[in-house]
């Protein structure tokens, strides 16, 4: 599915609407639609329910504020970033497109700053920007609209009092320039505000939201909150749970908690397993000639790089590793230091001990996904092993790795990153299929297994 999308034809803007009122208003949309004598038949949702949990509201004050003028959807892609362009031009920041925590607080400022009537104003309040999102193209929310009609609720949590959930129904259509009949294909979309008591209040009229007998996904930007009875009750009702751990803010103890959900049955995906199938796919191809597949068993020796910050990849290619070669996890150490050392032992075939050590490396050429991979090394204390393998990335290099020794005898490969590994291109693929994965619940309960070494669990 592609993420350049056709232009909008909106049949009904951002309407404020009571709870009870939302899906009496969404029928009134698709009954009332008609645009003369030519009319266009518009297909409302019929293929599944999408539930976004956008926790810092960014979306939603950019369009309060007049920078955004698409639906609300919670989903980043070019429309939102030609928006958050023009929020950082206006008030001063560097023009990045990407949010931050000042400019989020200083959107935070000014939607407090304005009046009540000004809130409840449907027309765009800066409209002398003339900023237009569609000349950087539409975002994926329109592609997923354009292939497949859906109804995509986005839940914004907000700070303040508690004043109940307020509700906004639209619905845009994406206009199919190649279509040989004369029916747009439409998402609906229902946009819920307040407080995360609030909406923790209202969980059973949130999930009664989602359309019956449709699969059900439910994208959770955030951290796992088990506690949190709105969370519990999405994790029951979806057919997927989709999380990006690169977003984590504490990666060992939250993909403890998504260990803890894939054990007890929840159909978990994460979009940052995705990224790493090109380092699997390598280091598989490594052993597949016949002369090297006996020699997998002789590695003992693990060395994993990434991106200081975020341990979520390396802990989780780890676990992949484990589970593949049956290691079972005896030990977890935290040296920490310049490279946030970490030493986790684990016991294979015969008793024989593996040493895995993960090492966050500091880089000031930081990339758009957060503990990307560098580099690792599979090796062997048996020197007549031959199973030396080196993957490193395109961007790193093998230097760490070479600097180490050995490298000269080792099978060296260089991982090429994927084209399509933004986080929007992988939601798109993730919205395909639906239900647990086998290979990412096993490595991912070994991952579990790994963090249940960490002396702070």
């Amino acid at each position: 599915m592609s993420t350049e999308s056709p232009p909008l034809v909106s049949i009904q803007n951002p309407k404020d609407v009571s709870l009870e009122e939302i899906e009496a208003a969404l029928r009134e949309i698709w009954q009332t639609y008609n645009i003369g004598e030519d009319a266009l038949a518009a297909t409302r949702a019929a293929t599944f329910s999408f539930l976004v949990y956008e926790p810092d509201g960014t979306q939603s004050l950019l369009a309060a504020l007049g920078f955004y003028t698409g639906p609300i959807d919670g989903i980043s892609g070019p429309r939102t970033e030609a928006a958050l362009k023009a929020a950082q031009k206006a008030y001063g920041f560097e023009s990045t497109g990407k949010p931050d925590s000042k400019l989020t607080e200083r959107l935070r400022a000014e939607f407090a700053s304005l009046t009540e009537r000004d809130k409840q104003t449907p027309e765009n309040l800066r409209t002398a920007l003339q900023y237009s999102p569609d000349l950087e193209s539409g975002n994926l929310a329109d592609a997923i609209a354009s292939a497949n009609p859906c109804r995509i609720i986005t839940l914004c949590p907000v700070i303040g009092d508690d004043l109940g959930v307020s509700a906004q129904v639209s619905a845009y259509c994406p206009i199919q320039k190649r279509s040989s009949d004369s029916t747009l294909i439409c998402c609906e979309y229902i946009m819920l505000r307040g407080t995360a008591q609030a909406l923790e209040r209202f969980a059973g009229a949130i999930a009664a939201l989602m359309i019956p007998d449709l699969p059900k996904f439910v994208w959770w930007k955030a951290a796992p909150l088990p506690e949190y009875t709105l969370f519990q009750r999405l994790v029951e009702l979806s057919d997927t749970l989709i999380i990006d751990s690169s977003a984590f803010d504490a990666p060992e103890r939250n993909l403890a908690s998504i260990g803890r959900l894939l054990e007890q049955g929840a159909p978990v995906a994460d979009l940052n397993w995705r990224r790493l199938a090109p380092w699997q796919e390598l280091a598989a191809e490594a052993f597949d000639p016949p002369d090297r597949r006996a020699a997998v068993w002789d590695v003992d020796r693990v060395t994993i790089d990434y991106e200081k910050g975020n341990q979520s990849q390396a802990l989780m290619y780890l676990g992949w590793l484990a589970s593949r070669l049956q290691w079972q996890p005896i030990d977890y150490v935290l040296e920490g230091g310049d490279y946030d050392i970490r030493h986790i032992r684990f016991k294979g075939k015969e008793d024989r001990i593996i040493e895995a050590e993960l090492a966050g490396i500091p880089t000031a050429d930081w990339g758009e996904i957060p503990g990307d991979l560098i580099s690792l090394k599979l090796d062997s204390e048996n020197l007549d092993a031959n199973c030396c393998t080196v993957l490193c990335s395109e961007t790193t290099g093998c230097m760490r790795m070479e600097a180490g020794g050995g490298a000269q005898s080792c099978r060296i490969n260089q991982v090429t990153p994927l084209s399509d590994q933004k986080t929007e291109d992988l939601l798109s693929k993730q919205l395909r299929r639906w239900g647990r994965e086998l290979l990412y619940t096993e490595s991912m309960i070994v991952t579990h297994q790994i963090l249940q070494q960490h002396p702070e669990h």
